[in-house]
């Protein structure tokens, strides 16, 4: 039984894939339908991704014995987002400004902004966070296919300035990348920082804890951090510390470490400096499950990346889908927390009619 399985398997890889991106009906929400997009490409890899808050569902890839696996975690149905038990932002996009802020304040041009994912210019479908909008969508079939992702951010919306025109395009590459390009304009100066809360589990998103597959993080940096896990502008090496994995490193091999960040977040949850000038594309990450061969390098022009080990139980919905505490990691390449309030921090401002552009590539491949 398993020579025919493994033979079934290999002769999948063999046949003719016709590289494509599908669309079929998921529901709707505040007037807006919303729909699953499937971009596959001609070696075979596919990866589902929502206009619904930009949500990745899903993105399969073989092992070593040729079987596919779903290598981030997410759920089958538009309901399974938008319920009540749904919590976590598996999988979507976060804007305006992922992450933290001291106090929810910043400044700009000697204006105090205070935000709130509850300050709403209105209450309807349009003045939302990201990961709750239902995003304008077009599609562009080809050897390359893709999705491409829009909406207008009002300007008071959660309480940043300005109205911000946002675009962010995924695309499907014959190499097996799964390329995210942010593109943003405003009319009035503001802050951006965009990113993708993807939980990657290389063994796939039922295989259990992800403790044993190895991460290895191109920052020789972490920003240090208050008691609220917001950096306070000092940069700590990771230089004999449990933050260090400048060389692959089992996840779990200092998760439980006695440093009273990890132990305040039951496990990893750290932004890191990416070696290398932000603005260019370079590794930040790479996540190995050694039992399947399955690798991703992150590759980014994003000037920081969150490492976020999955420290909490998960919600209702993905307890009985079988996701386990620490069943996957988040690594979401983003401007710094707290960059606003740091002026050594790269910059997260965005000058008026100024474009924002970055890019981050999720690049799969099987160890032999």
């Amino acid at each position: 039984m398993k020579i025919i399985l493994a033979a079934a398997a290999l002769l999948a890889l063999t046949l003719p894939v016709e590289a494509a991106v599908t669309v079929q009906a998921w529901g709707g929400m505040g007037g807006k339908g919303v729909d699953l997009f499937t971009l596959t490409n001609a070696r075979g890899m596919e990866a589902k991704i929502t206009n619904y808050g930009g949500v990745i569902t899903s993105i399969r890839m073989p092992g070593r014995d040729g079987i596919k696996a779903n290598v981030v975690q997410g759920f089958e149905s538009l309901n399974d987002y938008t319920g009540q038990d749904y919590k976590g932002r598996y999988g979507a996009l976060i804007g305006r400004f992922a992450n933290r802020i001291k106090d929810n304040i910043f400044t700009i041009n000697n204006n105090t902004y205070r935000i709130s994912r509850d300050a709403y210019v209105l209450k309807e479908a349009n003045n939302k966070p990201y990961d709750e909008r239902v995003w304008d969508a077009r599609t562009r079939d080809g050897d390359e296919p893709q999705l491409i992702l829009s909406l207008l951010d009002r300007g008071g919306t959660m309480g940043f300035p300005g109205t911000l025109r946002v675009e962010v395009t995924y695309t499907l590459t014959r190499n097996n990348i799964l390329r995210i390009a942010y593109r943003a304009i405003s009319d009035k100066d503001t802050i951006v920082s965009l990113t993708n809360h993807a939980y990657f589990n290389m063994a796939g998103d039922l295989s259990g804890p992800v403790l044993d597959q190895l991460l290895t993080v191109n920052a020789d940096m972490i920003t240090a951090v208050d008691d609220q896990n917001v950096p306070t502008g000092v940069m700590q090496p990771v230089a004999g510390t449990a933050f260090d994995f400048r060389r692959p490193t089992p996840i779990g091999a200092h998760i439980n470490a006695p440093d009273p960040v990890i132990q305040r977040a039951h496990g990893f949850d750290q932004n890191y400096a990416i070696n290398g000038a932000p603005g260019t594309l370079r590794l930040a990450a790479r996540l190995a499950d050694p039992k399947s061969g399955r690798v991703l390098e992150e590759w980014t022009t994003q000037a920081g990346l969150q490492v976020y080990t999955a420290n909490y139980s998960p919600p209702p919905v993905g307890l009985a889908k079988g996701y386990q505490i620490h069943s996957a990691v988040a690594l979401e390449a983003q401007g710094f927390p707290n960059a606003p309030n740091i002026p050594s921090f790269p910059s997260t401002l965005l000058k008026r009619d100024a474009q924002y552009s970055e890019v981050t590539e999720y690049r799969f491949s099987v160890a032999p």
